[in-house]
């Protein structure tokens, strides 16, 4: 989730047989089964995801439909996912990220709450600002990446993964039972208020014609409360993970099919899905949690540094300081890098070799670049060929490929800074 954040593990491309039998005396959620078709299995199925408010009109959008940690999601629409891809490069999309959790955290200790958990410094954002932060555990490792925005409303707006939604309530809820029982004051909201990013160059000349507040004064990474094409209390924040200037709507579900509607009536806004959401992030060096990181990577690692306030490396008090900040100083052994090659493309567990054919770290994620028209992917290294510019090799269909250690993002980004 990264400026804008996202699931976890890869999405399904798989697509169904709808003649395949399922065998007589199969199970599905527990229950045996006689012979079932596929298509039937596949309504089954679905029927047992979770859907967004925006279900419905995927469906009748031509959204194809697939399962993304536990939800029902579009993978895309009636375009390709080539052509998604570019229409968000050169004009705007709009992406349902109504999966992901969304929190509110109150009282008078909720920075001191969130600083317990994270490691960014929130005391030092001014009034709705916001920042990429990771939630870690006592190892270092990274449980969740997350924002963090310090609203006037006397809250802090927090959105993280779908993926993770089920260990990050716990976490925040554990956390809230050891500080109410110390006497500070913060409690937790958990919304359900549906959430849309809209993404590409041309999303502010778009969103303003449906506003009053001047989005020329609302920068990268700042958020404002709005009625938005006439849809009232609407969290607008200018972020998104697609490397395009952007913004994320949190809406209410009752409404977000009409806000929705209001934007799609402009000529050059579309819908777009998990695919072209996943190849734009990779292309802009966002990870993937789940893939390029997880609990077992450290912030280190996954050259995240920038992540620690710096006040936060002195004092600490976040989960696996002790680890994470002498790592800081002290190098590690592997490091998450930028790879670009040609061929066939690279995909995520793909060895990473030396030029002598020694295997030295492994890919996380991977994709053909619809915009540089070459193959592109991020993994661990060990640090010695961590060096931008670094000829290695990649082990694609038990052959090793030429592969150069690249700079990300793999392609310029384009947040708004005024």
């Amino acid at each position: 989730m990264w400026f804008g954040v996202e699931g976890t593990s890869s999405f399904r491309k798989k697509t169904l047989e709808f003649d395949m039998k399922i065998p007589t005396g199969s199970f599905f959620v527990g229950f045996p089964v006689d012979t079932l078709d596929m298509r039937e299995f596949y309504e089954l199925f679905q029927g047992a995801l979770k859907k967004t408010p925006l279900f419905d009109f995927h469906k009748a959008q031509g959204g194809k439909m697939v399962e993304f940690a536990g939800w029902s999601m579009p993978v895309q629409y009636r375009d390709s996912h080539i052509v998604s891809h570019m229409h968000t490069r050169e004009q705007c999309s709009i992406f349902d990220v109504s999966h992901m959790l969304q929190t509110k955290v109150h009282g008078k200790d909720r920075v001191k709450f969130m600083e317990s958990l994270v490691v960014a410094d929130i005391s030092e954002l001014q009034d709705n600002q916001g920042t990429l932060s990771l939630f870690t555990n006592d190892k270092g490792g990274i449980v969740d990446d997350l924002i963090v925005t310090k609203t006037d409303q006397g809250y802090l707006y927090v959105v993280s993964n779908a993926g993770c939604a089920d260990k990050d309530s716990a976490l925040m809820k554990a956390k809230l039972a050891e500080y109410k029982a110390a006497g500070f004051d913060v409690e937790l909201e958990f919304l359900e208020e549906a959430l849309i990013a809209v993404q590409g160059p041309t999303m502010a000349r778009v969103l303003q014609q449906g506003m009053t507040d001047d989005l020329s004064k609302l920068t990268f990474m700042t958020s404002t409360l709005a009625t938005v094409f006439g849809v009232p209390d609407c969290r607008v924040t200018r972020c998104g993970y697609t490397g395009e200037d952007g913004v994320e709507i949190s809406v209410p579900q009752s409404r977000v099919v009409e806000l929705t509607e209001k934007l799609l009536a402009n000529t050059s806004v579309k819908l777009a899905g998990l695919g072209a959401r996943d190849s734009l992030r990779l292309e802009a060096g966002l990870c993937l949690y789940g893939n390029d990181i997880d609990e077992t990577t450290t912030p280190v690692e996954a050259t995240l540094v920038w992540t620690l306030g710096k006040r936060r490396r002195q004092t600490k008090g976040f989960p696996g300081a002790d680890i994470i900040v002498p790592q800081i100083k002290a190098k590690t052994a592997r490091k998450r890098v930028g790879l670009v090659s040609t061929g066939p493309p690279v995909r995520p567990h793909t060895p990473i070799l030396s030029p002598d054919g020694k295997v030295i770290g492994e890919v996380t994620s991977g994709c053909p670049s619809p915009c540089l028209k070459k193959n592109i992917a991020m993994g661990y290294v060990d640090s010695a060929f961590a060096k931008n510019g670094t000829a290695i090799q990649v082990e694609v269909r038990k052959k090793a490929v030429p592969a150069t250690v690249s700079k990300m993002p793999f392609v310029p980004t384009n947040y708004y800074s005024g």
